[in-house]
């Protein structure tokens, strides 16, 4: 599994707007085969960062997802409102491995 972790510089006014498109994309990113984490918008922070997190079983199906989503109605809409309304201005992409269930005893051990 690989998780997208990006961050958003977004513009301090449009908020809402941002909230519009983010709201949008959970769904997307799900018809695609994703699961989306969430977005994550300011609040008692820098009012011009926001966050979203959503994962996919593989890099190549990641890169499936991107490929359609230029191809895709809803998307592409999705795309045309941020444009349209200036809302981000810029993003970055990492792609992280995630760990989602616990285990102890790899830690003990470890400690042994």
């Amino acid at each position: 599994m690989i998780t997208c972790y990006i961050t958003y510089e977004i513009h301090p006014d449009k908020v809402e707007a941002f909230e519009v498109y983010a709201k949008a994309w959970i769904p997307l990113v799900e018809r695609f085969g994703g699961t989306h984490h969430g977005y994550f918008l300011p609040h008692e922070s820098a009012n011009d960062l926001a966050v979203a997190l959503f994962s996919f079983p593989s890099l190549a199906a990641y890169e499936d997802y991107r490929a359609k989503s230029f191809e895709d109605e809803d998307c592409l809409a999705a795309f045309r409102f941020a444009r349209e309304n200036g809302i981000v201005r810029r993003y970055d992409r990492t792609f992280l491995r995630p760990v989602l269930e616990g285990d102890l005893a790899p830690l003990k051990a470890a400690m042994s």
